[in-house]
């Protein structure tokens, strides 16, 4: 039988779209390894609605 991969796929969300008031998020999927990166994911992508870099954390 295989084995499990540590590899889990998370989806990012803009904090920062939140606070604006504007329809629809900025979200954003990849991957991460669980056991180098226990703790939540947070990135600075693209937000496409606001049309600027902000952060982006992993949501469940």
């Amino acid at each position: 039988m295989a084995k499990k991969g540590n590899r889990v796929q998370v989806i990012l969300e803009c904090t920062e779209h939140k606070t604006t008031g504007l329809p629809g998020t900025s979200r954003y999927i990849t991957v991460k390894n669980k056991k180098n990166t226990p703790e939540r994911l947070e990135l600075k992508k693209f937000n496409p609605i606001l049309k600027k870099v902000t952060v982006h954390k992993e949501i469940k």
